[in-house]
């Protein structure tokens, strides 16, 4: 892992920038990174379905039902972008809701004359799988990042200045004078006198 460090720090910084000697713990919960596994498996299974609906359909004995499969693929996608995006509690209700579509879906599957049940069968119980991580990872990331309604934020002992209002003082003054060049009174003076000339 400090090799990548070592190797992504020098691709995506700049000469000047600050340099990660050591990282620490990460600020993400086991439901957020549930969450962004299920964004990345939605992702992948969205686009084996747009690339593969027949196989697919084939494999389940629903054979003509591929623009379905692919309108899901789509919605799986989107799902997937949404888990991986800051919205992720939106994005796990609707692998959740898709669940239940895909589950109405598979039980049309489990008619009697489908040769193909078992694989049916085998497909509604990794899809009732994944719905319960679904739920779960969708209730534990809306309870992490939900707001508490009852208890909004109060702001008032803040001044917005880190170091206090008294350090902040003349901060700007003394930044300025920094940063002049040394020649400046000697340019303004011979800038003077050429003005009266």
């Amino acid at each position: 892992m400090p090799a990548l460090t070592n190797l992504t720090s020098k691709i995506a910084r700049s000469e000047g920038d600050p340099k990660i000697i050591s990282t620490g713990p990460g600020s993400l919960s086991g439901a957020d990174r549930l969450g962004k596994a299920l964004g990345w498996f939605s992702f992948g299974l969205g686009l084996a379905e747009m690339i593969a609906p027949k196989t697919i359909t084939r494999a389940l004995g629903m054979e003509g039902k591929e623009t379905l499969v692919r309108a899901y693929g789509a919605r799986e996608i989107g799902a997937g972008m949404l888990c991986l995006s800051i919205d992720k509690p939106m994005g796990l209700w609707n692998r959740v809701a898709g669940d239940g579509v895909d589950i109405a879906t598979l039980l049309t599957g489990m008619r009697s004359s489908n040769p193909k049940r078992d694989n049916v069968m085998i497909a509604l119980a990794v899809v009732l799988g994944v719905t319960a991580l679904d739920i779960l990872a969708a209730q534990a990331t809306t309870t992490r990042h939900s707001r508490n309604s009852a208890e909004p934020r109060r702001y008032a002992d803040r001044s917005g200045y880190p170091k206090g209002i008294q350090h902040s003082r003349g901060a700007a003054k003394e930044m300025a004078h920094a940063f002049l060049p040394t020649s400046v009174p000697a340019l303004t003076q011979a800038t003077a006198t050429q003005g009266t000339a």
